[in-house]
């Protein structure tokens, strides 16, 4: 039976990525990074101080450290979300659907630790989850599985118990290598991009999770 169920959270829980582009534009182009939509797209899944050597190995500015900026980068999207943030479709409903089932809840997210309470306070949703990790303290970021194990291990439940909810495929690729479960929620201009079939399942929206699915999942159809 499955035990636990984990939630990435940016573009997953709230849609925030336009907040991270809007910060990452913003930030980085007073330090004289020419921010262009080419190569931002390839900043998406990084973790932000991935980001920040990817433009600053483009880019290299002086008079800021890369601490500096990164962490000007974080503040700037923790005042956005704030100000703007929203839920992605189906979050209180689908975290209610888990709750009910006694699972436990975790959060694993490659999005600095001090991010993750501005995100769960905004949407109000704190109460659900039992337990949440960053990539900022593994080794490494998705699709590294070690946020994922983290999140288990923090859970006490064996990964193989496990069901992640994921919209990109760096968060599939981390999930499926700790031998959990994956659900995806693809953005949804990308629905029909076939390199999310390497999830067990994929929907529209989170609220779709059913015992449908759940009976899919665990009896490994």
């Amino acid at each position: 039976m499955m035990q636990a169920v984990i939630f990435d959270m940016d573009g997953t829980l709230i849609d925030s990525e336009p907040m991270w582009k809007e910060a990452e534009k913003q930030v980085f182009s007073s330090v004289g990074v020419e921010v262009s939509e080419e190569l931002s797209a390839n900043t998406a899944s990084m973790t932000t101080r991935e980001v920040t050597e990817f433009w600053y190995g483009h880019f290299p500015w002086s008079g800021k450290s890369l601490e500096q900026v990164e962490n000007e980068v974080v503040n700037c999207v923790a005042t956005l979300i704030s100000e703007k943030g929203q839920p992605m479709e189906g979050v209180e409903e689908v975290l209610s659907f888990f709750q009910k089932k006694k699972f436990k809840i975790g959060l694993s997210t490659n999005a600095p630790s001090r991010l993750i309470p501005v995100v769960l306070n905004k949407l109000g949703i704190s109460k659900y989850f039992h337990s949440i990790s960053s990539s900022e303290h593994e080794i490494e970021g998705k699709p590294h599985p070690a946020v994922y194990l983290a999140t288990a291990k923090k859970l006490k439940v064996d990964p193989s118990k496990c069901i992640a909810f994921e919209d990109s495929l760096s968060g599939i690729i981390s999930a499926s290598k700790a031998n959990i479960k994956t659900v995806a929620i693809p953005p949804r201009s990308n629905f029909t991009d076939k390199k999310y079939e390497i999830s067990h399942i994929k929907l529209r929206r989170l609220s779709d999770f059913t015992d449908f699915h759940l009976e899919k999942i665990t009896n490994g159809v």
